[in-house]
């Protein structure tokens, strides 16, 4: 299966046009908006050996205080595969940390884990990693389309989140938004799929879409109006943010 609609990469705001991709992403990217509002609240509190598991390019590494922490990235080593290119970074083979036992202070991964086949090693490695006291954030989706074909593997719902955690002295697991920015996210992305169409004949179809456009920015703002007040349930969100503690 081939992917006629891949994800825009996820990279740091450290120019102007950065920052206008960066900020100007979420106000359509309904899930890179609600993965930036949780790390945005958690990662600026973080102190001391910081591990970014699966970092790309670093996309939130800015929120760090960077005179209380020292950040140390990994990723897999062909991750050109997901259209990243980062030389500051350790590469790893997606499951073992290449790093010795208690040495971080705090872990961050960013919609990592649905690409890990070996989910249970990799969480496994992020305690053995983490100091006791220590603490992290993880994000995964769950209204997702297949991305990153043939890498992405699963959708974890919280009760098995609950066991692959389990280790862990806690493992908070909070909701993204709710069914209405999922379903909000599905529209926005059938839109721009056929605004860009793939194959040339359905260009003719681009005009009728462009005509529809009021109800795209009527989507967008329902589902920004549900996100700031929590409208809908939380059973079929746009994804998961889990924060550990060892």
């Amino acid at each position: 299966m081939s992917e006629k609609f891949r994800p825009v990469s996820n990279t740091p705001p450290t120019s102007f046009i950065g920052k206008l991709k960066f900020y100007g992403r979420m106000l359509l990217d309904l899930q890179i908006l609600t993965i930036y509002r949780d790390v945005k609240r958690a990662l600026p509190t973080y102190k001391g050996n910081i591990l970014d598991i699966g970092c790309g390019q670093s996309p939130y590494n800015f929120l760090l205080n960077k005179s209380q922490t020292q950040y140390f990235g990994i990723d897999i080593v062909d991750a050109e595969k997901f259209d990243y290119r980062n030389s500051n970074i350790t590469p790893f083979n997606g499951e073992d940390i290449p790093f010795e036992n208690d040495k971080f202070d705090a872990i961050i991964c960013t919609e990592v884990m649905e690409h890990v086949a070996n989910y249970q090693k990799l969480t496994d490695e992020m305690y053995r990693v983490l100091k006791t006291g220590g603490q992290g954030i993880v994000t995964i989706p769950w209204s997702a389309r297949y991305h990153y074909i043939p890498w992405d593997y699963f959708r974890y719902t919280p009760s098995s989140l609950k066991t692959i955690f389990s280790k862990f002295s806690s493992a908070q697991i909070i909701p993204r938004g709710t069914d209405i920015a999922a379903i909000s996210s599905k529209i926005i992305v059938l839109f721009f799929r056929n605004l860009i169409p793939s194959q040339a004949w359905k260009w003719l179809f681009v005009p009728i879409w462009i005509a529809l456009s009021p109800i795209l920015m009527a989507v967008v703002l329902i589902a920004h109006l549900a996100l700031i007040f929590n409208l809908g349930a939380e059973e079929d969100p746009l994804g998961y943010t889990i924060l550990i503690k060892k």
